[in-house]
């Protein structure tokens, strides 16, 4: 791990450490004030925006010239070349309903590359982190992905759009994938589902209509545990990953399915 990387780290896990807290202990509150914002599905709570502006001022507070791109709004073009990638509650239905699949998501990009992801999962209290070629952690040890060889008992994840055209079209796709796996898993947060595929909870990944925040630092976290992550739309929008030796067979049939571009 490069020193700029783990003072990358460093800052990460510090402001991650100010949130935590106060949002698990709102897990069990059925009361959370929760709008809607793209549909009304699109669940956002004030403690969405409350996690990110104090995540966005306390790495603020230790480098002021980064930038940030946040999902509840925060867009500050930075003077460095480091911007961070901020889901302040990935999976907020699942937080406000009190499920598991919410988490913290923070990452760092140093120019073109994303450096530095760290997720804390709410509800199962764990922290994973990754480094760019450092290798990927759950609370301090290593993890890597399952070494599933047989697609046909491979667990899946995915998730679905909030918009109901979309969901019908991701909902068709299952219909030829469903068939080639084991199960689909659909948890709640992009970012508790790559980090299901680096520790082993599942063996593949998909999902379509995925914003930078999402997937930044879980898709590093599930490629520094030996995942292989391929993105179907050029923007990162759209991803599918899964361990090595089904990686192929997987890629070919969400493609062939359209789950890449439902």
């Amino acid at each position: 791990m490069s020193d700029e990387s783990a003072a990358l780290l460093a800052v990460a896990d510090a402001a991650i450490d100010l949130v935590v807290p106060r949002l698990r202990s709102l897990l069990a509150d059925m009361d959370l004030g929760a709008e809607t914002k793209s549909s009304q599905t699109d669940l956002v709570t004030e403690f969405d925006t409350w996690s990110e502006a104090t995540l966005v001022d306390a790495i603020t507070q230790v480098r002021p010239g980064d930038g940030f791109i946040g999902e509840e709004g925060a867009s500050i073009v930075g003077t460095s070349d480091v911007c961070w990638l901020i889901d302040p509650i990935d999976g907020t239905t699942n937080f406000v309903y009190d499920l598991p699949g919410c988490s913290v998501s923070v990452a760092a990009r140093v120019g073109a590359d994303v450096t530095v992801g760290v997720v804390h999962d709410l509800v199962r209290d764990e922290r994973f982190r990754a480094t760019l070629g450092g290798g990927a952690t759950r609370d301090g040890e290593p993890i890597r992905v399952s070494p599933k060889a047989d697609l046909a008992t491979a667990l899946v994840a995915t998730g679905f759009s909030y918009d109901a055209d979309r969901r019908r079209a991701q909902a068709m796709a299952l219909v030829d994938i469903l068939p080639r796996v084991r199960d689909i898993r659909r948890s709640g947060g992009a970012a508790i589902d790559l980090c299901a595929l680096a520790c082993g909870r599942v063996d593949a990944y998909y999902e379509r209509g995925l914003s930078p925040w999402d997937s930044a630092a879980g898709a590093l976290i599930a490629g520094e545990a030996g995942a292989v992550i391929a993105d179907r739309s050029g923007d990162g929008g759209a991803l599918v990953g899964a361990s090595p030796a089904i990686a192929d067979e997987f890629f070919s049939l969400i493609d062939a399915a359209g789950g890449h571009l439902a």
